[in-house]
C-alpha cells in the first residue's frame, strides 16, 4: 500500500530532493539545484515550492515564482528567468506564476503525481488572484526531427499525435497551449535543440484589481414573472400588479425580474372598438409612462427589471421594444428584430434592429424578444460578446407555439454555453382582438454538462398558472465549462468553414 502525500518544501527534504532531481535527469546528472538555491527560493515565495512524498520518500517536485507579464512580452531565457539562481525576478505583487521546474523520480510515473503538482499550481494561480501559469517547456525529442521540421512544424505534428513528445504530450494534457517558440531558451539542452516552447494556461477567475467599490456576483438569482392576463381597470391597476411582483420576487433577494412579452396587452380591452392596428398604437401611448413607471420600481426595490416588451412608435413606425431598468438608475432598451407575420399582418409591427449584449452589477446579458430567439445567429453574436445570461420574454397562444420557443431556447443555452430564462403570459383576455388565448411554462435553461442539472432544466412554472418562479444560477460554471467542458461548442467552432458575423448597420 502506497501513502502519496504533497506538503510544501523545506530544506530539511533536501538530500531528497536532490537525489530524485538526479535521477529524473538522467541525461543531466550534474546539474542540480544547491541547498542555497532551494533557501533562497523558499525564503522568498514558500507557496510555491512543492514537493510529492511515497511511503516518505520524495517522488517529485515542482518550483515557481511570480513574476509580471511585462517580462514575457520579449524573447528571454531561462537564465534570466531566475536571474542565474538568485530569483531576484521574484515580485510578491506580479500577476504570473511562473513554473521554473517539475520533475517526477522515475519509478514513481505512471501514479499520476505530476498532475497532482500542477493542480496545485492551478489552485494556487486562483487563490492569488494571478492571471495565469506560464513556463517554458522544453521538446526533448525535437533532435530527431530537427533536419526535417521547424519546430513550430513539430509542435504541430505532436499536437495531431503524429509525434510523441513525453513533454509537451503532457503539458498540452494539462490544459496548457503553446503560445511562443523560443530559442536559446535552455543551454545545453542537446535534444530539444535549445528550443522550448512558452506554454500558459489561464485562470479564468483572475479579476483585475478594482480601483473603486464594486459588487461583483458569480451567484445570480433570477426572478420570472408568470404573468395572468386578465382585466384591468386602467394603467395603474396594472402597474399595481405589475408592483406587487416586484416586491415580491425582490423579498427573495433576486437580482433580476423577469416580464413577459406583451404583458399590458390588457389595456387593449378599452379600444376593442377599433381595428387591430389603431388598438396597438393606443396601447403604445402608455409605454413612456410605463418605463418611468419601471426604473422607479427598479431603484425603489434594488432588483434589475426587463419589462418584457411593449408596443412602441419611434418616427411613426411601430416597433416591439422593452426596457431594462438598472437598479442604479440607468436604463437601457431593446427591440423584437423579427416581428411574426401575424404581428405585421395584424398590426403592422415593423422589425427593429438593436442586437446588442448588456452590463449589469450580475455580469452581460442580452435580451431575445419570442421569435428572436427562433433564429440561432442572433445568440452566438451575443455569446461572442461575453453574455452569460439570454432573457426571453415571450408570448404564445398554443402549445405548439410555446414548444418552439421552449426549444429554441434551450438550444440556445447549449450551443452558446450560458443560461437562458424564458418568461410568457398565462390565461385568455375576451374582450381583446388577436389576444383571446395564451399558454406558458415559464422556464430556466442550463447548459448540459456536469456542473448543471442532467436535463439543462435549472427551474421550470407549473404551466398556465400565474405565479414567480425563481432561480439561482452561477456565472463561475460558466467559465468552467468553457474551458473543461465534456464539449466545448463555443471553442470548436469549425470558423475555416462557416462563421457569425454582423453586419454593419
Amino acid at each position: 500500500m502506497q501513502n502519496i502525500e504533497l506538503k510544501f518544501l523545506n530544506l530539511e527534504d533536501y538530500e531528497g530532493f536532490k537525489q530524485t532531481m538526479i535521477s529524473a535527469y538522467q541525461t543531466m546528472p550534474d546539474d542540480y539545484w544547491e541547498k542555497q538555491h532551494i533557501q533562497a527560493l523558499l525564503e522568498k515565495f514558500p507557496e510555491g515550492q512543492i514537493v510529492v512524498m511515497v511511503n516518505g520518500e520524495v517522488a517529485g517536485c515542482a518550483l515557481s515564482i511570480i513574476v509580471n507579464a511585462d517580462r514575457l512580452e520579449d524573447q528571454h531565457t531561462y537564465n534570466e528567468i531566475i536571474a542565474h539562481n538568485t530569483f531576484e525576478t521574484h515580485e510578491s505583487d506580479g500577476d504570473i506564476l511562473y513554473g521554473i521546474d517539475v520533475f517526477v523520480k522515475p519509478e514513481f510515473r505512471g501514479l499520476r503525481i505530476g498532475r497532482r503538482m500542477y493542480d496545485y499550481r492551478k489552485d494556487l494561480c486562483e487563490r492569488l488572484n494571478l492571471k495565469a501559469i506560464v513556463f517554458g517547456g522544453r521538446i526533448p525529442n525535437y533532435h530527431k526531427y530537427a533536419e526535417e521540421i521547424t519546430p513550430k512544424e513539430y509542435i504541430e505534428k505532436v499536437k495531431l499525435k503524429e509525434i510523441h513528445d513525453p513533454v509537451l504530450n503532457f503539458q498540452l494534457s494539462n490544459d496548457f497551449r503553446p503560445v511562443k517558440i523560443m530559442k536559446n531558451y535552455l543551454e545545453e539542452d542537446a535534444a530539444s535543440n535549445e528550443y522550448a516552447v512558452l506554454l500558459r494556461w489561464d485562470n479564468i477567475y483572475f479579476e483585475k484589481p478594482k480601483t473603486k467599490a464594486k459588487v461583483n456576483k458569480t451567484v445570480v438569482r433570477i426572478g420570472i414573472v408568470q404573468w395572468q392576463m386578465r382585466t384591468y381597470k386602467d394603467l395603474q391597476d396594472l402597474m399595481t400588479q405589475a408592483e406587487y411582483f416586484v416586491d415580491a420576487v425582490s423579498d427573495y433577494k433576486a437580482d433580476f425580474a423577469l416580464f413577459p412579452e406583451f404583458f399590458n396587452a390588457p389595456l387593449m380591452a378599452a379600444f376593442n372598438h377599433m381595428n387591430g392596428a389603431e388598438a396597438i398604437r393606443e396601447l403604445a401611448k402608455y409605454t413612456p409612462h410605463l418605463k418611468t413607471e419601471f426604473s422607479r420600481l427598479a431603484t425603489s426595490y434594488n432588483i434589475n427589471i426587463l419589462t418584457g416588451s411593449m408596443p412602441e412608435l419611434v418616427d411613426n413606425t411601430l416597433v416591439n421594444a422593452g426596457y431594462l431598468c438598472h437598479r442604479d438608475g440607468s436604463i437601457d432598451r431593446y427591440e423584437k428584430l423579427h416581428v411574426t407575420p401575424d404581428e405585421e399582418k395584424v398590426w403592422a409591427m415593423k422589425g427593429g434592429s438593436i442586437l446588442q449584449t448588456y452590463a449589469t452589477d450580475c455580469g452581460k446579458i442580452g435580451v431575445l424578444v419570442c421569435y428572436d430567439v427562433e433564429f440561432p445567429e442572433l445568440s452566438r453574436i451575443l455569446a461572442d460578446e461575453g453574455m452569460d445570461i439570454l432573457f426571453v420574454p415571450f408570448l404564445t397562444d398554443t402549445q405548439n407555439g410555446y414548444s418552439r420557443v421552449r426549444n429554441c431556447a434551450q438550444a440556445r443555452a447549449i450551443e452558446n454555453e450560458c443560461y437562458v430564462a424564458i418568461a410568457g403570459s398565462v390565461g385568455n383576455l375576451p374582450r381583446v382582438h388577436n389576444m383571446d388565448i395564451q399558454y406558458a411554462q415559464s422556464m430556466v435553461f442550463t447548459p448540459c454538462d456536469f456542473q448543471f442539472p442532467v436535463n439543462g432544466v435549472k427551474a421550470e412554472a407549473t404551466p398556465n398558472t400565474e405565479m414567480i418562479l425563481i432561480a439561482d444560477v452561477d456565472i463561475s460554471l460558466l467559465r468552467e465549462l468553457h474551458n473543461y467542458g465534456s464539449v466545448k461548442n463555443l471553442k470548436d467552432r469549425r470558423r475555416d468553414i462557416v462563421d457569425v458575423i454582423r453586419k454593419q448597420a
